[in-house]
């Protein structure tokens, strides 16, 4: 027999590393924090190509995530997916509790885009994240003027792809009140005030006009 130690370690690292994805994925708050005991490497990657963050960021779990955080996982390691780091995750869910944990505990990347070439703040506006696009204009600096690969800004994306409700109004609101251009027009020359009245957004138009 010729046993070869450094085999013999290769594989029980490869073993680690699959228990401990397995325990993110299933919530395995105990498992991930004795692998972490053990020197597993936080910012390794599983299939997907996602790190422990990402994947319980994307669980909604903020108790995995605090954890991770206390070990020093890199939040700015990204996927391959379209949200790809878990700033950008919750931003686009609306999980504002993990969005409050990641600006106060660690350090996200706000210049990293999604698959779209966004920021994490035009999602979040689309959405109608009220209190996610709060934080990010008011705990980051997140470019509030950029525009995506699609032509839009978080201002136009707050409109085009909303149904005008009151958290559209309140988001509107914050954009502009942080330095958000409402003459930038898309890749039409329609600016956020045409829009608004093509859709017959009567209070957005209202409040693109005070």
């Amino acid at each position: 027999m010729n046993n070869n130690p450094k085999n013999e370690n290769l594989h029980k690292t490869k073993m680690d590393t699959e228990k401990y994805f397995t325990a993110l994925r299933n919530g395995d708050f105990i498992t991930v924090k004795n692998q972490l005991k053990n020197n597993i490497d936080i910012n390794s990657k599983d299939a997907n190509n996602e790190t422990g963050v990402i994947i319980a960021t994307d669980k909604n779990d903020i108790t995995m995530v605090k954890l991770l955080l206390e070990h020093d996982a890199n939040i700015n390691i990204t996927s391959d997916k379209i949200d790809n780091t878990p700033i950008m995750i919750a931003s686009v869910k609306g999980y504002g509790d993990i969005v409050q944990l990641l600006i106060e505990k660690s350090n996200p990347d706000m210049t990293i885009l999604n698959g779209y070439g966004g920021t994490a703040l035009i999602p979040a506006c689309e959405k109608g994240h009220v209190d996610v696009v709060k934080l990010l204009l008011e705990k980051t600096n997140v470019k509030v003027n950029h525009i995506n690969r699609l032509g839009w800004t978080a201002l136009l994306e707050a409109i085009v792809l909303s149904n005008g409700s009151k958290s559209q109004q309140e988001i509107v609101r914050l954009l502009l009140a942080h330095g958000a251009d409402k003459n930038i027009t898309d890749k039409n020359g329609i600016t956020p005030l045409e829009h608004a009245k093509k859709m017959g957004f009567k209070e957005l138009v209202d409040i693109l006009t005070q």
